[in-house]
């Protein structure tokens, strides 16, 4: 097996993946290596949604929605086109988690630090995919903000997308990756 550093190293967004559905204790394993991220006051600020077969409707179908929005005064096949592509993009994996922030409202919670908790929570769970022979891309963007999403998503109140995880088995070679070391990046204060 791999080590941390290993795993760590050669994870790699992987956008493109198989049709080939993934096993729910497969998924299961890497939501429970998700709760395991660090968390300020111990709120565990985080909720997963997992969409599989028709489930992944709801996604693409609010995609379509908030696609409508900025493309109404095209042709209709061309309109038509567009949605049917917002559609598609929740169909590029066989299985799509939404990671959503459900920050506390204790008085000494920090919204920054709910949020931060969160992001840990997918880099578990794309490190766990990596390290079962999965591949994985977190995507966001301006519709993961989208009121149309929450809704779509029945969130409530401040709950808000980090982000979808696609996940599959890869099919595509991981691409090559480099790094700036962290010794430019590092500032030391030493007394």
């Amino acid at each position: 097996m791999a080590s941390l550093e290993e795993i760590i190293r050669g994870r790699r967004s992987i956008g493109k993946v198989k049709d080939e559905p993934v096993p729910k204790a497969l998924v299961e394993k890497l939501i429970e290596a998700a709760v395991w991220a660090p968390n300020h006051h111990h709120t565990e600020p985080w909720k997963f949604i997992v969409m599989t077969g028709e489930g992944r409707r709801t996604l693409g179908q609010a995609y379509a929605d908030i696609a409508n929005e900025t493309i109404q005064e095209l042709p209709e096949e061309e309109l038509k086109q567009r949605l049917d592509k917002g559609v598609a993009k929740a169909f590029r994996a066989p299985v799509v988690i939404a990671a959503i922030c459900v920050p506390s409202d204790a008085p000494r919670v920090i919204f920054a630090e709910e949020l931060a908790a969160t992001h840990a929570a997918v880099q578990n769970l794309l490190l766990t995919a990596y390290a079962n022979g999965l591949g994985a891309v977190w995507r966001s963007g301006d519709p993961a903000y989208h009121p149309k999403m929450k809704q779509a998503l029945g969130l409530e109140g401040n709950e808000q997308v980090v982000g979808f995880i696609y996940v599959g088995y890869p099919d595509m070679q991981p691409p090559a990756a480099k790094r700036i070391p962290g010794t430019a990046k590092t500032v030391w204060l030493e007394g």
